[in-house]
């Protein structure tokens, strides 16, 4: 009886801004770049941004949808 190893594969998928925070982090800590750490972080606080405007204009379209006059247009 023939044992097979089973291989596990853990992947990483990084976006554009997490490999640009990566890289700017990297940066900081090794004294390339004398930045504050606002603007070292600033990719991973641009993405929870752009989410917060999109879940706002996904909830103010939902809630136009749902008024009475957008009711009464329908045929």
């Amino acid at each position: 009886m023939t044992k097979t190893a089973s291989t596990s594969t853990i992947g990483v998928n990084l976006g554009f801004l997490e490999f640009l925070a990566l890289i700017f982090i990297t940066l900081k800590l090794t004294g390339y770049i004398g930045w504050s750490w606002w603007w070292v972080l600033l990719p991973i606080w641009g993405q929870i941004v752009i989410f917060i405007i999109a879940f706002v204009v996904i909830v103010i379209y939902a809630a136009g949808k749902d008024t009475p006059s957008a009711r009464r247009r329908k045929p």
